[in-house]
């Protein structure tokens, strides 16, 4: 009879659950008897996503595994009792209880606690740590006792990195005023460079995140709980509650209790089978210390935990790699960051490219080697849609364009992808660092396991489950799996709904749902999220012209405010002004209400006026002026129409071969307030000179002998794309006859926030197909597109209007919850004659 072996797991978090996961499947586990011991009182939880505890305090739903699942796998999960002492001479382990435990092999997966400098009033009461459950529970009780005696609490998070960020939107989630104190003269220092670091920066502070950066605490004011923090003699701020996120320190106090090798600066030293200088105990995770590193990322501890387990079977050759690759992709309070490879590039390894909007909070940097043929690595901000692809690049060494500005600006004039597909990367290629999933396992487990959904994927491999940064590239491999075998691709929109936006349209027209409690109760689950929100609030005002004011808890927070927020915190104004037509009497009150609030005017490319750095508190009494003289809404900040552009016409220029501003108006008129899956434009040129930019629009018209060319499917921006021709030689009843048909298909079947162009290009059958729907009304449905168009129309209010006239609506817009105060922290500078806002940091 063949001796059982003992196997001691001290910690139970996220990587000491997975070396049991990984273990237990080998076909040796039975000759071993795994116990696990655990600080805390519950199972292993995701601590990767611990902020989702804010949104329902539901701690089963971070649970890695129930403790049935240990149970049913033979495995002693002890709970809340610590391992104080290691006795490597009798193989013995001693718990806080006095209880000992024998072993053959030890595996420390002890994991890291928050560092805590040492500060002077650290110790007050309202100071936390951001690292378990219990920490949220006391910083969720302690908020609550808080906003009762002061419902404008503000809350410091001490600590810019990932975790600290982390921490600042569940100081948010809490609704406590946020402060962002950092050390460092940026964000996030040891992934982001300094210009992307600003641009987040510029971006949090937008959310009404305060960042304070180059700031030393020295001290905690406050008796017995915290009433500030003092940097300087003179320089301090005012808190009410403290979330220390400064770093970690490895759990390593058992390795120098009982003398294993440790770091100069703390961790269990480990070779690249996970041993420590005593062969028969391990350690993984955040305690250990490999290539004189302690790695704080998912994915290298699942590494190393994999790895332990095959050296205590056996399998000797399985190695830690010798390089460990610490991207990154996440979403921080809504914002996208990544950065992998090398994010910072010497001179001498290569160059970076460079692209950065500031209006859209977009800032992507690439880094090339020198012969321009390798991509090394990159930062992307407020964007990081291509980080797989990015990532499969750097780490495949796959081939780049011979431009490589290509790869963040797109293919010039094409509007194409310079990547490829995501099936072009190797089989061998890990898509998913953190369960080192392959792309051939994940499109095998279509072909050959018998797996018909992204559902039966991640079950089968564990993609996705860690860190989540691979789902994207998982999603498109496993259609493009399922496609190339004939089988059905859905595109569902998110977890709270199993349906693409073209079905879950369908079901709420069918139904007559006019909420989105009505929605989610009906034909979906939970609660509803940033992804969702949003899209149904488009398909009511795509189905009922729903305004923003309805529901605008589940808008956009530029829908809801109804303005564009600009990036000091102020908004803008942009009344509509119908073809660019415009009389005298209307500039001056644009003007007076340039001068009155102290607006920077701007003349755009839409031929309209944009009006800039109103605070939240005047919108209303700004709208009001402008209402009162006749304007209405620009919808500026809403997936809608925005302008219709035209030339002078025929009623001035001698070329013009008929009324293109009288056309534009008419059609701007028509279409104003209308919401679709993304922002639409229109162009209307009286010859072909195009003046007006028609071609380069979502809709554009031109006149020609005989009457007007009808182009769709165009637009400008980074890929630029020509509208393709859907008509010609056509009247003014005609074309709008068939504008109403186009845009109520689109509006029908097009996936969320994507534009025209897009949408025509992925249409079976182009702008051939189109033309046989529109034009030729090959699917008799024309007589029903125009119904609902002029159902529309008919059903137009002006959300500024509404707005003004409620005084429930009014008091949305407030910059304080319970003052009318305005934020005295935005700061104008002058310019030309005018105002802006102070300079970013560089």
């Amino acid at each position: 009879m063949k001796q059982i072996k003992s196997i001691l797991v001290i910690g139970n978090g996220m990587v000491g659950y997975k070396f049991c996961e990984k273990f237990v499947v080998k076909e040796a586990a039975e000759n071993f008897k795994i116990t696990v011991f655990g600080e805390e009182p519950r199972p292993a939880y995701d601590r990767v996503h611990l902020s989702e505890f804010f949104e329902n305090g539901d701690a089963k739903a971070l649970e890695m595994a129930p403790r049935s699942w240990y149970e049913e796998h033979n495995i002693e999960l002890i709970t809340n009792e610590r391992v104080t002492d290691i006795h490597r001479a009798s193989k013995t382990i001693t718990t806080i209880n006095d209880k000992t435990f024998s072993y053959d092999y030890l595996v420390l997966a002890t994991g890291s606690s928050a560092f805590v400098p040492a500060i002077k009033g650290v110790e007050k009461e309202g100071v936390f740590v951001y690292r378990t459950i219990e920490d949220l529970e006391g910083m969720m009780a302690y908020a609550d006792k808080l906003k009762k005696s002061n419902p404008d609490a503000k809350a410091a998070v001490l600590g810019g990195g990932l975790l600290g960020l982390e921490a600042a939107k569940a100081v948010m989630d809490m609704g406590l005023e946020p402060h962002v104190v950092e050390f460092a003269s940026k964000l996030m220092p040891r992934q982001l460079d300094t210009r992307g670091s600003s641009v987040l920066k510029n971006k949090l502070e937008t959310m009404g995140i305060h960042i304070h950066l180059s700031k030393a605490t020295n001290k905690i004011l406050g008796e017995q709980s915290i009433t500030g923090m003092e940097f300087g003699e003179y320089d301090k701020i005012n808190v009410d509650m403290l979330v220390v996120s400064a770093g970690i320190r490895p759990r390593d106090e058992l390795g120098k209790t009982c003398g294993l090798k440790m770091g100069t600066r703390g961790g269990i030293v480990v070779n690249n089978k996970m041993q420590t200088s005593d062969p028969e105990i391990f350690a993984i995770g955040e305690v250990a210390l490999y290539n004189n590193m302690i790695y704080g990322l998912v994915a290298p501890g699942y590494e190393m935990a994999d790895v332990a387990v095959d050296q205590i079977l056996g399998t000797s050759e399985t190695l830690m790699s010798p390089d460990i690759d610490m991207s990154t992709k996440l979403k921080l309070i809504g914002v996208d960051v990544a950065s992998f490879g090398e994010p910072f590039m010497p001179v001498e390894k290569g160059y970076s490219i460079i692209f950065e909007n500031k209006t859209k909070d977009l800032y992507k940097r690439i880094n090339v080697s020198h012969d321009g043929k390798k991509l090394l690595g990159g930062i992307l901000i407020g964007d990081a849609s291509d980080y797989n692809m990015f990532h499969q690049i750097y780490l495949n060494g796959l081939p780049i364009p011979e431009d490589a500005e290509e790869l963040i600006l797109g293919a010039r004039g094409e509007g194409s992808s310079s990547f490829g597909s995501a099936m072009d990367i190797p089989d061998a290629a890990q898509v998913c660092s953190c369960e080192s999933v392959t792309k051939g396992a994940i499109c095998s487990s279509i072909t050959e396991g018998g797996c018909n959904n992204l559902a039966d994927v991640i079950a089968k491999t564990k993609v996705t489950t860690g860190c989540g940064g691979c789902k994207p590239m998982v999603v498109d491999l496993v259609n493009e799996t399922l496609k190339s075998l004939g089988k059905e691709v859905k595109n569902s929109i998110c977890e709270h709904f199993e349906y693409t936006r073209q079905e879950l349209f369908g079901v709420i027209k069918i139904k007559k749902l006019k909420t989105f409690d009505e929605a989610i109760d009906t034909c979906g689950k939970g609660d509803g999220c940033e992804i969702c929100k949003p899209l149904v609030a488009s398909i009511f005002a795509s189905l009922y012209n729903d305004t923003a004011n309805k529901e605008e808890v589940i808008q956009d927070s530029n829908d809801k405010f109804l303005a564009n927020i600009q990036r000091n915190g102020t908004y803008s104004v942009v009344p509509r002004i119908p073809g660019g037509e415009i009389t005298p009497d209307k500039l001056i009150v644009i003007g007076q209400v340039g001068k009155k609030y102290n607006l920077y005017t701007k003349i755009t490319g839409g031929q309209r006026i944009d009006l800039f750095g109103a605070q939240l508190n005047d919108l209303p009494a700004i709208w009001k002026e402008l209402i009162d003289a006749g304007f209405e809404s620009g919808h500026a900040y809403g997936k809608s129409l925005r302008t219709v552009k035209s030339c002078v016409g025929s009623s001035w220029c001698r070329y013009g071969m008929d009324d293109s501003v009288g056309f534009a108006i008419e059609l701007e008129n028509r279409y104003k307030g209308l919401r679709s899956p993304h922002k639409f434009k229109g162009g209307v040129s009286a010859c072909i000179r195009e003046c007006a930019e028609a071609r380069g629009k979502d809709f554009g018209i031109i006149a020609v002998e005989g009457g007007w060319n009808l182009y769709v499917g165009g637009n400008g921006g980074a890929t630029p794309r020509h509208a393709q021709l859907l008509a010609e030689q056509i009247d003014n009843e005609t074309v709008i006859k068939y504008l109403d048909r186009y845009f109520m298909y689109y509006i029908r079947t097009a996936a969320p926030l994507m534009r025209t162009s897009t949408w025509l290009d992925k249409l079976e059958g182009g702008i051939d197909q189109l033309i046989k729907i529109v034009v030729d009304d090959s699917l008799n449905i024309a007589a029903e597109l125009e119904t609902e168009m002029q159902g529309l129309v008919d059903a137009y209010q002006c959300e500024w209007k509404q707005a003004i006239e409620n005084d429930d609506m009014v008091s949305r817009f407030q910059h304080f919850v319970n003052s009318e105060d305005t934020d005295d922290t935005i700061v104008f500078v002058p310019m030309r004659e005018q105002l802006q806002p102070i300079a970013w940091d560089k």
